[in-house]
């Protein structure tokens, strides 16, 4: 079985991952894969090193973990850091952070640039609900990288999600209006703004460029309906995710079998739709 992991970074990243164990974040982590269904609280304490990262993305069995950065107020995974992860391994592939409205847009445009160009990353990531203040994804702030992304032909990815933190800003309407103004850019929704499963299903629905990765919330309340979307008209637009180290890898493989995927669509989900995605 061929499994990309959309959305995987090793605990040493940062401390908000568990860097740092006997630490606060560190018991945030642990609090996390609890809420998440992890059954072990504290296995993502095997990537507290680069190869102990990579022996896990190899231990489960995995074809591609793609890692993500993240330029926010808040939280700044700095796209050298994660160039320097991913390079040279053929299990990686890494994913650059940009914030136009915190950077300036000239300034975010010719990191995204660079970050593809001369990095070799494949795909920019922009948070808009974590900015400050926070916006939607279709403030315009955000259109320049959009236009980056689609002239430089790879995909978008927008955080979203619960731990948002004015829920009012993991809305997905905004969603459908730049995948309307971009329909042949690829736009990649992590977390795919659980809980509000139904809106981003039926903005799917109307916009093939919009793909959903729930990752660790395909495995709470009211997420069957990913499944049962998956196993009709949004079959090439569900990609898995573990969101490790929130959630054991390996573990989210064997729960997502469990999910009642079809057997072409699970492997689709697993691996055929992130493979097309990014042209491997």
């Amino acid at each position: 079985m061929k499994v990309i992991d959309m959305r995987c970074r090793p605990a040493f990243l940062h401390d908000f991952f568990g860097a740092s164990p006997g630490t606060q974040a560190y018991e945030a982590a642990r609090w996390l894969n609890r809420r998440v269904g992890s059954r072990d609280d504290q296995h993502f304490v095997n990537s507290l090193t680069q190869q102990g990262f990579l022996n896990e993305v190899a231990h489960a069995g995995l074809s591609r973990a793609v890692v993500v950065g993240r330029h926010t107020p808040g939280q700044h995974l700095p796209n050298d850091t994660i160039h320097q992860i991913v390079h040279g391994h053929d299990s990686l592939l890494g994913i650059a952070g940009v914030d136009p409205a915190l950077q300036g847009e000239q300034a975010a445009v010719a990191e995204a640039e660079r970050a593809i160009q001369q990095l070799g990353l494949a795909g920019i990531d922009i948070e808009p609900g974590f900015g400050v203040p926070a916006r939607q994804p279709d403030d315009a702030v955000y259109y320049p990288i959009y236009e980056t992304c689609a002239a430089l032909g790879v995909p978008v990815f927008l955080m979203s999600g619960p731990t948002t933190p004015d829920p009012r800003f993991n809305d997905p309407a905004g969603v459908a209006r730049v995948a309307a103004d971009f329909p042949h850019l690829p736009i990649v929704c992590y977390h795919g703004y659980w809980p509000r499963v139904a809106e981003i299903v039926g903005i799917a629905f109307r916009h093939e460029n919009v793909l959903v990765v729930p990752d660790m919330y395909q495995f709470l309340p009211g997420s069957q309906l990913y499944i049962e979307a998956a196993n009709g008209f949004m079959a090439d637009q569900l990609l898995f995710g573990s969101s490790y180290p929130f959630r054991p890898i390996s573990q989210s493989i064997d729960d997502l079998q469990g999910l009642g995927l079809r057997p072409h669509v699970l492997d689709k989900v697993l691996y055929g739709n992130a493979a097309r995605l990014f042209g491997l």
